[in-house]
């Protein structure tokens, strides 16, 4: 979770939210022109509702959800082509700790229901068989399943693709200086006034205290933590980040802050070093130079990378 820092003075800031792609979407934009700015926040909420019904498996026309529906595969959308492309790129560079084949194991745990269990050894294995970046192929716009009951979830990475399309009608439409909050995942443009836009990463188990600070101007922040979604049972917290190679919630990290040039890019990097944890976790990072973390793991000890000293205040 993150908090914005804010401060008062002209010229003035113009927020509207609405309820998106399963969580509270807020478009802040720094513009004297209002008028302008409310017709571009509308128009980036359509664009972000458009890729709910393109990517989101509760759509049941959905691409997402024909796929998962689907025997062997089927044609796409090129965009949908395009996510799938980065996930799976991500998944295979990160030896599945991302995986976008984990929609079986989701709807096992069910953290949604009124009393989660955690299930049991034969079910997870079931849930497990045949996942994994393999599983996928994707040639153009194709996606071929290894096997009929394959289910892919895309929601590691879409929700950052809609802030990124967000972020582009804003600039479109001549917007230099706005923000994009859509459950944690934050796209940055330009600045707020006469400062970069202040970010307030909360502590993962303290609601109430911040853990650092960021300055940001033209990039994006995601944060993933165990606090999100989670039940506890016998003293262990079970929660949404799930690693694929056991099946359980991963339990090296507590919350993990990615920057990154695009929001889609930081969601499934937050997800993937979430599962690695912070050693393996920001040693895969070195590949992505244009990316910073910050990792808190299972005993509260920070872990960043070099980059991320600069952004923090």
């Amino acid at each position: 979770m993150v908090f914005f820092l804010r401060g008062g003075g002209p010229p003035q800031e113009l927020r509207q939210s609405r309820i998106l792609l399963g969580t509270v979407v807020e478009i802040s934009v720094w513009e004297d022109a209002e008028g302008l700015a409310r017709e571009a926040v509308q128009a980036a909420f359509a664009e972000m509702a458009r890729i709910e019904a393109l990517m989101s498996p509760h759509v049941p026309d959905s691409d997402v959800a024909r796929l998962s529906r689907a025997a062997e595969g089927l044609e796409v959308a090129p965009e949908t082509a395009a996510v799938l492309a980065l996930g799976l790129d991500i998944a295979r560079r990160s030896d599945g700790a991302f995986d976008l084949t984990l929609a079986r194991l989701k709807e096992l745990w069910d953290l949604e229901a009124q009393n989660p269990r955690v299930p049991r050894s034969e079910e997870l294995a079931a849930a497990l068989e045949g996942i994994g970046p393999q599983a996928l192929r994707l040639e153009g716009t194709r996606v071929y399943k290894a096997h009929p009951t394959l289910a892919v979830d895309l929601g590691g990475i879409a929700k950052g693709y809609a802030v990124d399309r967000a972020a582009s009608v804003l600039e479109q439409a001549g917007i230099a200086d706005a923000s994009i909050n859509a459950g944690g995942d934050l796209r940055l443009l330009g600045r707020r006034g006469e400062r970069p836009w202040r970010i307030g990463i909360r502590h993962p188990r303290d609601a109430e205290e911040i853990l650092t600070i960021l300055d940001v101007s033209d990039r994006a922040v995601v944060t993933s933590g165990d606090y999100e979604r989670f039940f506890e049972k016998d003293g262990q917290r079970y929660h949404h980040i799930f690693d694929p190679r056991t099946g359980f919630p991963s339990t090296a990290t507590q919350s993990v802050t990615l920057v990154a040039d695009s929001a889609m890019l930081a969601d499934a990097l937050a997800t993937a070093v979430f599962v690695l944890g912070p050693r393996q976790g920001l040693e895969f990072l070195a590949a992505f130079p244009q990316a910073e973390a910050l990792v808190v793991d299972a005993d509260g000890q920070v872990h960043a990378t070099a980059g991320m000293a600069e952004l923090q205040r």
